[in-house]
């Protein structure tokens, strides 16, 4: 059974999530908790949770509000993302005649028809992005590590923000394609120094985006 703790969070994503709580407007945990029918405590942890993640921000003796994103949030998310996918890219790369690594090309490949196919039809940015980063979260866990993973999947809020607000732009989504292209090939021709070049480049330039737009 699902503890009261992860109902309160799931309840509370879910209202982000689908755009029911709306920016510079304070909630109240006491009258969210009661309308969810759960008490305070857990309500309160599965606050201070999705603050961890990014989602909201506390207000000090009147309760919460959605987190607006920050040039300092852009710059530290692709930071981060960068120095993860960067070396896990590379440490594929390297093992790129494993059976292991060609399983995840054959995936990876099968994610970017899927994101191409978007790109051609319904130009749909959140059927998109959902394809984008099962792209980047199978490199990021192709590693098996742990602590790689919580890190990535704990910024994955603002990661997916950032990439909607960089993919409104006009042909963000083809150079999207093409640089997805560009990593997969370095992959399979075991090119080290240039999957991290072109690694690198997939982080920066929709940083520049997301910086430009703040």
């Amino acid at each position: 059974m699902i503890s009261l703790n992860e109902q309160a969070y799931e309840h509370l994503k879910n209202l982000i999530a689908s755009q029911e709580l709306s920016y510079n407007t304070i909630y109240s945990e006491t009258r969210l908790s009661k309308e969810l029918g759960i008490s305070r405590t857990p309500f309160r942890d599965a606050v201070h949770r999705l603050v961890q993640e990014g989602y909201i921000d506390i207000i000090p003796s009147k309760g919460f509000q959605l987190h607006k994103l920050s040039k300092k949030d852009v710059i530290e998310t692709f930071q981060i993302r960068s120095a993860l996918e960067g070396y896990c890219a590379v440490e594929i790369t390297k093992n790129i005649s494993t059976a292991k690594a060609k399983k995840l090309l054959t995936e990876l490949e099968k994610l970017m028809q899927n994101m191409e196919q978007i790109m051609h039809t319904s130009h749909s940015i959140e059927n998109f992005i959902e394809y984008d980063f099962q792209f980047h979260k199978k490199i990021i866990h192709y590693i098996g590590n742990s602590q790689f993973s919580s890190i990535f999947d704990s910024y994955m809020y603002r990661m997916q923000r950032l990439a909607a607000l960089s993919l409104a732009h006009r042909n963000r989504m083809e150079d999207t394609c093409r640089e997805h292209t560009a990593i997969f090939h370095a992959m399979s021709f075991g090119n080290a120094d240039e999957v991290y070049e072109v690694t690198l480049k997939h982080m920066n330039t929709p940083k520049g985006i997301n910086l430009e737009d703040l």
